[in-house]
């Protein structure tokens, strides 16, 4: 009668744990969604694929500044701005700029067409949170 007690009580708590089990598992399932859901944009893409093949990288970072802000930074600050920032942001690009995030000079990209900037910009602008 006690193993009867006891295997009831185990299988109670191994119920009762499990439930939250699958809470955590949804939240993961979707955020992973999220994740996978961005790589798939076309802007996404597109944006990784240049700066991927260009010298921004040694500047910049996703999350963390290095000679430049992250790009997360530089996202968060224009997200509200929405898409009429990105023409005046891949200007920025293509002739360098300073003063907005330091004194540090960002170096033109003049070899940029304006239509790679801006497919860039919208890659960084999808990073925020």
């Amino acid at each position: 009668m006690k193993k009867l007690l006891i295997s009831f009580a185990v299988i109670g708590i191994l119920i009762s744990c499990g439930g939250s089990d699958d809470k955590k598992t949804e939240s993961t399932d979707k955020k992973e969604t999220a994740v996978e859901d961005l790589s798939k944009n076309p802007d996404y893409q597109k944006g990784l694929e240049l700066i991927g093949g260009s010298d921004c990288l040694t500047c910049h970072k996703v999350d963390e500044p290095v000679t430049g802000p992250s790009y997360r930074d530089v996202a968060n600050k224009y997200a509200a701005a929405g898409d009429t920032i990105v023409a005046h942001l891949a200007g920025k690009i293509i002739n360098g700029g300073k003063g907005v995030w330091g004194e540090v000079y960002m170096t033109p990209h003049t070899g940029l067409s304006q239509e790679d900037a801006e497919a860039m910009v919208k890659y960084i602008l999808l990073l925020k949170k």
